[in-house]
């Protein structure tokens, strides 16, 4: 049987909080009636309560954009695991490019989060990694890929039902509007699931992990993705700021 793809709409610190619960109202319309894989929103957290209510009744679920380690404490700023679980999210994304590039997040960082995130039990990781256009020029990618996995993960226990997402996002794809052709996204997922095997054995790759693709994805380009034997789903960026767009890359991806 075929597996639920997971579409996500990373919305950035693109719209403001009553933008935020406009666009969420659409995504609610627009898929009132759609049954077919998981959609998830990922909103500012100061947007996160408030789109917790405009989705009360739909299929939607709700995702944050970064998270911190420690359970409660002096850290300024930051926003809990379990805060997050309150507030009504099931996802987060981790270890997003961007956060590494402007805020200097690092491994051990993104490997403490991972942990923080799985020990709720009530929110799913999203874990981006992805080598820039450098490591792709000098064909490090394959290394890049499996240290950043192993940077992150290692470790990490993951039982029963629990679920991690690994993003794949070349960084030097993200926010340029061209995506990588889809077989060399087939063949870096590939390369990650070898490791993931590796790591935690075939058995818990298969039950625990996902792995998706992000970068560039638009409705112009979905299509070449959808039928990707190691893909399943997208994190979708600037083309999820538009209901109608992102629509459209939900319907095709699943298919």
């Amino acid at each position: 049987m075929p597996t639920k793809k997971y579409v996500i709409a990373n919305w950035k610190m693109n719209l403001s909080l009553s933008q935020s619960v406009s666009l969420a109202k659409k995504f609610k319309d627009k898929f009132a009636v759609f049954n077919q894989g998981e959609i998830i929103i990922c909103p500012s957290t100061l947007a996160l309560t408030e789109a917790v209510k405009v989705l009360k009744g739909s299929k939607i679920k709700l995702g944050a954009q970064n998270v911190f380690w420690e359970e409660n404490g002096p850290y300024m700023g930051e926003t809990s695991a379990s805060m997050l679980a309150e507030a009504g999210c099931d996802y987060v994304i981790l270890g997003h490019s961007e956060r590494r590039r402007y805020l200097l997040e690092n491994y051990e960082m993104i490997h403490k989060k991972v942990k923080a995130v799985l020990k709720t039990e009530k929110l799913t990781p999203i874990v981006c990694i992805g080598e820039n256009f450098e490591e792709r020029k000098t064909n490090r990618r394959d290394f890049v890929l499996v240290e950043q996995l192993q940077q992150a993960l290692s470790g990490i226990d993951v039982f029963g039902g629990q679920q991690v997402i690994i993003a794949y996002e070349p960084t030097w794809a993200i926010g340029t509007g061209t995506a990588i052709e889809p077989a060399e996204a087939e063949y870096a997922h590939k390369i990650i699931k070898l490791a993931l095997n590796d790591m935690f054995g075939m058995q818990a790759v298969s039950k625990n992990f996902k792995i998706i693709y992000g970068a560039s994805i638009g409705a112009g380009n979905v299509k070449g993705f959808a039928k990707l034997e190691n893909l399943d789903g997208l994190l979708v960026g600037g083309a999820s700021l538009k209901a109608d767009e992102f629509y459209k890359i939900a319907n095709e991806i699943t298919k």
